[in-house]
């Protein structure tokens, strides 16, 4: 049985401001008030395993211990059928540079990488969101979304973030970064994920 969320503090372990302010906005008519990781000066764990729940878990569970609060963490990333699932949990380390994150060149490799290999069109691809909730004592649980869809070049599309203006998801004619904010979460891995852990928490 799913273990409830029954109001308080909630720490969600990212030093990503937008990703604090979605959350926060999301649990905040639940009684919840979300902290990151910033404000409890904590360090981002290495995320060493191979699954997005895997990576999930480190950052989830070490947050958790070093606070003695419930903490959510969330790894998430792109899947392309024809790159064997790359990048995958390497999602954002195909945009490091050492200046910051640059998803326009990480865009890029993964167009060149499919022509390379001469793959087919449609490019199918999807996202996938992987949400670990992991309490001090140990337990957590586990909460999954994913978007199918194909990737399309050139990209399209100003909107959204990360690989947005490449990914058209099923059943639309539009990319997620031609899509408004509402649009895209009420169909996005994230949007499926946080939905799945909302009912399992609270309804």
């Amino acid at each position: 049985m799913t273990r409830r969320l029954d109001g308080g503090a909630l720490l969600v372990a990212s030093h990503n401001a937008g990703k604090l302010m979605e959350f926060g906005q999301i649990l905040a008519p639940r009684g919840i008030t979300v902290t990151g990781a910033a404000d409890h000066g904590l360090p981002e764990p290495e995320e060493t395993e191979s699954t997005f729940v895997g990576n999930a878990r480190i950052k989830a569970h070490a947050a958790a211990r070093a606070t003695g609060l419930p903490a959510l963490a969330d790894d998430s990333g792109l899947v392309v059928d024809a790159l064997d699932g790359a990048p995958g949990v390497l999602t954002a380390d195909w945009a490091e540079t050492p200046t910051g994150r640059d998803f326009g060149m990480a865009m890029e490799k993964t167009h060149g990488q499919l022509i390379a290999r001469g793959a087919p069109r449609p490019w199918r691809a999807r996202f996938a969101c992987t949400l670990v909730l992991a309490w001090p004592d140990g337990h957590d649980e586990v909460f999954t979304g994913t978007a199918e869809g194909q990737l399309v070049w050139p990209i399209r599309g100003r909107d959204g973030h990360g690989y947005d203006p490449m990914f058209q998801p099923d059943g639309e004619t539009r990319t997620f970064a031609e899509m408004s904010w509402d649009e895209k979460n009420a169909i996005s891995h994230r949007g499926q994920a946080i939905a799945a852990l909302l009912a399992g928490l609270f309804d």
